[in-house]
C-alpha cells in the first residue's frame, strides 16, 4: 500500500495544512501587479518560511502581460497575453500524482515566490483546476557560513510498522525535520495511541536495523537517504519489545554477513545508536556487528563515524565494491569509484598514513572530517569484501561543508571531484602555519628559475598527499596588444580542463507544413550553421523544398500549441535537439493580411449540467487571413478547407453556399467509417511530436513505402524546456453558448444517435470559435457569428472547439497525424567524426585574445587591455586528471557535446606538450573514466576502473560492478579521465603515442617539480 504525499517527486505541499487561496479577488491594474509582486520577490529568505514554485512558462507569460521587464513593454495588458490560471503542469512528471520532474533548475524551469506573492497571484488568476500548490520550506545550509536555501526536493521515506511491514506508506520530509517529527507522523499514520510507548528503527536491506534514538537529530544528521525504510515498533503489554523476541527466529536465515558500523565517539568504543541484526543487539549466527575500535582490525582501527551499510560476500575481490544510489547520487558514486582506483592515494588511506597528517586547525579545511569520512569509505570498499556499500555518512559530511551537494538533485561528477580533492588537501595539509609570500612576475628571468620559484612557494603553503600526487604547473603568458608588455606566471593545477573542438554546423530535423490543404507535412533533415539564425534554417530548407524562404514561419510546437514562433534573427542555439520544429508555408504579412495561429480543442462536460472544459489536441495551424475585413463565416470556410484532408466529408466547403457546411456535417454523421486517403502513410502516433498527444491513435502504415515511417522518439522538449498541455483544461465562460449553439449541440447528439443530422434553420457547424491566450488555456472572448468584422490583432490566437461526438465522427486522427519523409531523411547520416585527445590539448594551448568583459590590467599602460593569453604545460603530476569540457550553457539554453574523444588506454605520451626543456618523458596509462550519459541537467553517471589487484577493467554502475574490456571504454560518454604516470626509467626519445601522433623532440634529464 502506497499512500499519497508531497516531496522530491511530488508537487504536494510539504505541510499538509497548506491550502491555496480559493477566493478570487478583483484584479488590480497591471502596473499595480508589477509593483506589488516585484517588491515581494525581493523578500529575504528566512529559515522556516514557505516559498512556492511556479512554472517559469506561466510566470514569463504573466511578466509579458503586466510589462514586468523594462525591455518587454509591448502590448502591456493585451488580452491575448493574459496568462490565465496559474499552471504548473510543465513541472510534473505525472499529471495525476503531480510528481515533480527530476533535475528542475531554478529560474530556468521554475521561479520561487514567497507566500504573500503566491496568495496575491492566486487571488488574481486562480490555479488550474485540480492542481495543488507546490510549497517548500526554507532551510539553513553550511557548516561554517550559514545561508538559507529553498529546499525544492524533499526526501522520500518509506514508513511501516514492525508487525506489518507489507503496509508501506510513503511520506516526504525536509532534511531539517527531526526524528521526533517523523515518529509523530508515523504514530498518526498508524493510529498508535499517545500512551503507547514506541521506538524507531532504520531498516537496511532485509534484516539489519539501527535504532534512531535521538529525537532532536535532523534527517540530515541521521544520514537518512532517499527511499530509506523506517520501522516503528510498539512495546508489548508485558513490557518487552517485539524485536527482542524475533532473534530466536533467525536460525533459518541464510549464512550471509551484513555489516554496519555505528557511530563511535573519538574516545570510546561505545556506540551512540544500537544496531540490531534480525533481533537484539547481540550478534546472531551468520551476522556481524562491527562496533569495535580494536587495533587488530584494520577496518575497526580508526575512530571516524561510519554509518554506511554493506552486503558482504565472502569471496569478493578487493575494490570491486559498488556504491548504492542514495537518490540522484550517481555523480558522486562515479567520482568516488575513479578516485578509489588511484592506487597511491588509496594505499595512503588503507595504511592509515592520513592519521598523522590530519590538520584540524587549518581555517581553510574541514577539521579533518572530510578526510576521515573518505578514509572510512575507502576502507569499506577495499577491506570489507562487500559487494556494495551505501555512502550515507560520506554524503552527509560533504553536504555539511558544500551545501550544493546536500540535496538529492543531480550534480556534476567533476565538480564533486574538485571539491573532494581540495577538501582532502586542506584537511591533510602538512603546513600548519602558512607563510606570507609576495607574488613576483618573471621580469625577463629564465623560465626555469621562475618555475622553480613558483613551485617552491606553492609547496611552502601547500604540502599534502594531494599535492604530491595530483598537482602540476601551468605556464601562463600574457602579451599587451598596445605596449607589447609580456607577463609570464607559473600556477599550480590539480586537473586539466580541456575544451572540445566545436563543430561549425549542425543537423536539424524539421516538419514542413504546406499551405496546400491536401499535402501532408513532410519531414526534412537540413544542415545549418551551428551559430546561425532562423534565416539560415529557412534558406537551407528552401534549397530542398523549392519554396521561397520569405514564405516560411518557423515554430516550436509542443503539446498541441505554439511554444514559440521564432523571428528571422533568432539564433538557432535557442533550438534544442529534441524540440519539435515545424516550418509553415504562409504568405508574407503586410498591411492587408496576417498569419493567424489556430488551435484545436475538445469540449468536455465534467458532470451532467455542469460547465464544460476544453483539452487541446492535434497540430496547430498558421492560416493567412485578411487583417481588417474578416468575418466568422469566411474564417470558418478557410479553416474547414485547410483541414479538409483529415476531416471526413464527401464534398469540399463552398463559400458560395453555406449549406455545404451542413452537408459536410450530415455526410460525416451518416458515414462514421469514411475511407481515408491512401498512399504513403507515415504516422506521428507515438512520436514526440505534438501531433499525437491529444488522443492516442495507433500508427498504421500498411500501405506505406520507404518514403514514410513512424517516429518513435519520446515526447517532449530538451531538459527544462517542457510545457505540458495534454491534460490542461480551461473552463468556458458563463453563458458562453448562445441558444443557437446549444441547438446545434443538441442536433449533433441527435444526429449521432439516429444516424442522420436533424435539419435546422441555421447551418450546422463542426466546431465553434473562441479567441484564447497563447497557451490555449484561457478564453478571451467568443467570435461573433453575426456577420460583423472580427476584431483581431497581431497577437490574436483562435481556438476551434469540437464536441466529443463531432470529433469522433468527423476528425480522422490517423490521417491528421500522417506525414511524409523527404529523401534527405532516408540518406544515411554521416558518422560523427571522432576527435583525438591531442586536438583537445592543442586547443587548450592555443593562443587566444581575452574578451572585452575579461580584460587584463597592463602595469605598463596602466589600464585594462584585451591581451593575448596562452597556456602551456610546464610540469605534470603523477596522476593526471583530464576533464573534457562537454557542457556549455547560459540562462537561455544548455547543451552537451557528445563528440567521441579518442583517448589512449595506455602509452599516452604528454612529453611533447611539456615546455620545460629539461623535463623527462611523461608517459601515462589510463586507470579510470567517469562517464556521463544523457543531456544537460540530468542523465546518469557511471565509471570504468582498472583494479590494482588483478589489473583488469571493471564497470561501476552505482551498486552494480561487472567486468569490462578495453574496447568498451572509449565512448562519447567519457567525461573525466584518470591517467597514472609511469615512473620507471624511459628512453630519452619516447615513441609517439598512436592516438596523439607526431614525433616529440629529444629530451634531456628528467626534471620533476613534484
Amino acid at each position: 500500500m502506497m499512500a499519497e504525499g508531497g516531496g522530491p517527486e511530488s508537487g504536494g505541499a510539504a505541510d499538509s495544512d497548506s491550502e491555496p487561496v480559493a477566493a478570487q479577488m478583483p484584479t488590480p491594474s497591471t502596473e499595480s501587479q508589477k509593483q506589488t509582486i516585484g517588491s515581494l520577490l525581493k523578500t529575504t529568505l528566512r529559515k522556516g518560511d514557505e516559498w512556492y514554485l511556479i512554472d517559469s512558462r506561466w510566470f514569463k507569460q504573466w511578466k509579458k502581460y503586466v510589462g514586468f521587464d523594462s525591455w518587454d513593454m509591448y502590448n502591456v495588458g493585451d488580452r491575448s497575453l493574459y496568462p490565465g490560471p496559474i499552471d504548473n503542469s510543465g513541472l510534473f512528471s505525472d499529471q495525476e500524482t503531480q510528481a515533480l520532474k527530476e533535475h528542475l533548475i531554478d529560474e530556468l524551469d521554475y521561479v520561487l515566490v514567497p507566500t504573500e506573492a503566491w496568495n496575491k497571484l492566486v487571488s488574481w488568476y486562480s490555479c488550474l483546476d485540480g492542481q495543488r500548490p507546490i510549497v517548500r520550506k526554507v532551510v539553513e545550509h553550511g557548516m561554517f557560513v550559514k545561508h538559507c536555501k529553498v529546499e525544492v526536493y524533499l526526501l522520500e521515506l518509506n514508513l511501516c510498522e514492525n508487525d506489518n511491514m507489507d503496509n508501506v506508506v510513503t511520506r516526504h520530509f525536509s532534511k531539517a525535520d527531526t526524528i521526533d517529527t517523523i515518529e509523530k507522523e508515523m504514530r498518526t499514520l498508524f493510529n498508535i495511541p499517545s500512551e503507547k510507548e514506541t521506538r524507531l528503527w532504520n531498516k537496511y536491506m532485509s534484516n539489519t536495523y539501527e535504532q534512531l534514538n535521538k529525537p532532536d537529530s535532523t534527517v540530515q544528521d541521521a544520514g537518512l537517504f532517499q527511499g530509506q525504510v523506517l520501522v516503528i515498533e510498539r512495546k508489548n503489554e508485558d513490557g518487552t519489545w517485539p524485536r527482542q523476541a524475533s532473534h530466536s527466529k533467525s536460525s533459518t536465515t541464510p549464512s550471509r554477513n551484513f555489516t554496519t558500523s555505528p557511530k563511535l565517539s573519538s574516545n570510546s568504543t561505545a556506540s551512540i545508536s544500537s544496531t540490531v541484526t534480525n533481533g537484539d543487539s547481540s550478534c546472531s549466527p551468520g551476522y556481524t556487528l562491527n562496533n569495535s575500535t580494536s587495533s587488530g582490525n584494520r577496518l575497526g582501527g580508526y575512530n571516524s563515524y561510519s554509518s554506511s551499510y554493506s552486503y558482504r560476500e565472502s569471496q569478493s575481490q578487493p575494490g570491486l565494491c559498488g556504491l548504492s544510489n542514495l537518490g540522484n547520487t550517481c555523480f558522486m558514486n562515479s567520482a568516488l569509484q575513479c578516485l578509489s582506483n588511484a592506487s597511491s592515494l588509496t594505499e595512503y588511506f588503507l595504511e592509515d598514513q592520513y592519521e598523522a597528517e590530519i590538520n584540524r586547525e587549518n581555517p581553510l579545511g574541514m577539521r579533518g572530517e572530510i578526510a576521515e569520512a573518505y578514509a572510512d569509505l575507502v576502507k569499506q570498499m577495499w577491506l570489507s569484501r562487500s559487494s556494495y556499500v551505501a555512502p550515507r555518512t560520506f554524503k552527509t559530511q560533504v553536504g555539511r561543508f558544500a551545501p550544493q551537494f546536500s540535496g538529492y538533485q543531480q550534480q556534476d561528477s567533476q565538480e564533486l571531484l574538485a571539491f573532494l580533492l581540495d577538501g582532502l588537501h586542506e584537511d591533510l595539509n602538512r603546513v600548519k602555519k602558512k607563510p606570507y609570500l609576495a607574488l613576483r612576475d618573471a621580469e625577463g628571468r629564465p623560465d626555469e628559475i621562475v618555475a622553480k620559484e613558483a613551485w617552491t612557494n606553492h609547496r611552502l603553503r601547500n604540502d599534502s598527499i594531494i599535492v604530491d600526487i595530483f598537482h602540476g604547473l601551468f605556464k601562463s603568458t600574457l602579451v599587451c596588444p598596445e605596449c607589447s608588455k609580456v607577463s609570464v606566471t607559473f600556477d599550480p593545477f590539480c586537473y586539466l580542463t580541456l575544451p572540445l573542438p566545436m563543430k561549425k554546423d549542425r543537423t536539424m530535423e524539421v516538419f514542413l507544413v504546406r499551405s496546400d490543404p491536401q499535402s501532408r507535412p513532410t519531414q526534412y533533415r537540413v544542415v545549418v550553421p551551428k551559430l546561425g539564425t532562423v534565416t539560415d534554417l529557412c534558406s537551407a530548407l528552401s534549397k530542398l523544398c523549392g519554396f521561397p524562404p520569405e514564405n516560411m514561419v518557423v515554430a516550436d510546437v509542443y503539446n498541441h500549441r505554439f511554444h514559440k514562433i521564432y523571428r528571422r534573427d533568432d539564433g538557432l542555439n535557442q533550438i534544442m535537439e529534441k524540440d519539435d520544429i515545424f516550418v509553415y508555408e504562409v504568405q508574407e504579412e503586410d498591411s492587408e493580411r496576417m498569419n493567424l495561429p489556430v488551435y484545436f480543442r475538445e469540449r468536455h462536460s465534467k458532470h451532467a449540467g455542469s460547465s464544460t472544459s476544453t483539452m487541446l489536441f492535434g497540430q496547430p495551424l498558421l492560416i493567412t487571413v485578411p487583417r481588417h475585413n474578416l468575418i466568422a463565416d469566411v474564417l470558418y470556410d478557410k479553416i474547414l478547407e485547410r483541414i479538409g484532408r483529415y476531416v471526413k466529408h464527401s464534398q469540399s466547403p463552398n463559400s458560395e453556399s453555406r449549406a455545404s457546411a451542413s452537408a459536410t456535417f450530415a455526410s460525416c454523421s451518416q458515414a462514421p467509417e469514411c475511407s481515408t486517403s491512401s498512399g504513403l502513410n507515415a504516422s506521428l502516433g507515438g512520436c514526440r511530436s505534438p501531433l499525437s498527444d491529444g488522443a492516442s491513435c495507433s500508427a498504421s502504415s500498411s500501405n506505406g513505402s520507404n518514403h514514410s515511417g513512424n517516429c518513435n522518439e519520446t515526447n517532449g522538449l530538451y531538459d527544462g524546456e517542457e510545457e505540458a498541455m495534454d491534460h490542461q483544461v480551461s473552463p468556458e465562460p458563463e453563458n458562453g453558448h448562445s441558444e443557437e449553439e446549444e441547438e446545434e449541440s443538441s442536433d449533433l447528439e441527435n444526429g449521432s444517435k439516429g444516424g442522420t443530422a436533424k435539419p435546422c434553420s441555421s447551418p450546422a457547424k463542426l466546431f465553434t470559435f473562441s479567441i484564447v491566450n497563447s497557451y490555449g488555456t484561457a478564453n478571451i472572448s467568443p467570435l461573433p457569428c453575426d456577420g460583423n468584422v472580427l476584431k483581431l490583432n497581431p497577437h490574436s490566437t483562435v481556438a476551434i472547439d469540437w464536441d466529443t461526438e463531432s470529433k469522433k465522427l468527423c476528425y480522422d486522427e490517423q490521417e491528421a497525424e500522417a506525414y511524409e519523409k523527404h529523401e534527405s531523411m532516408l540518406q544515411p547520416q554521416k558518422k560523427k567524426a571522432t576527435v583525438a585527445l591531442r586536438e583537445c590539448i592543442e586547443l587548450f594551448t592555443t593562443m587566444e585574445t581575452l574578451g572585452e568583459h575579461d580584460p587584463w590590467y597592463c602595469p605598463t599602460c596602466k589600464k585594462h587591455q584585451q591581451a593575448t593569453k596562452k597556456f602551456d604545460l610546464w610540469s605534470l603530476p603523477r596522476l593526471l586528471v583530464v576533464h573534457l569540457k562537454r557542457f556549455s550553457y547560459n540562462r537561455c539554453w544548455r547543451d552537451k557535446l557528445d563528440t567521441v574523444v579518442d583517448f589512449p588506454i595506455r602509452d599516452l605520451n604528454m612529453s611533447e606538450f611539456v615546455c620545460d626543456p629539461k623535463a623527462g618523458p611523461y608517459i601515462y596509462d589510463l586507470i579510470a573514466v567517469s562517464n556521463h550519459y544523457g543531456g544537460m541537467g540530468g542523465g546518469h553517471y557511471t565509471a570504468y576502473g582498472k583494479n590494482k589487484v588483478d589489473g583488469k577493467w571493471y564497470y561501476f554502475d552505482d551498486s552494480s560492478v561487472s567486468s569490462a574490456t578495453e574496447d568498451q571504454i572509449v565512448t562519447k560518454a567519457a567525461y573525466v579521465l584518470f591517467y597514472q604516470r609511469r615512473d620507471e626509467e624511459a628512453p630519452s626519445k619516447p615513441q609517439p603515442s598512436a592516438s596523439l601522433g607526431g614525433a616529440p623532440e629529444a629530451v634531456d634529464d628528467h626534471m620533476d617539480t613534484n
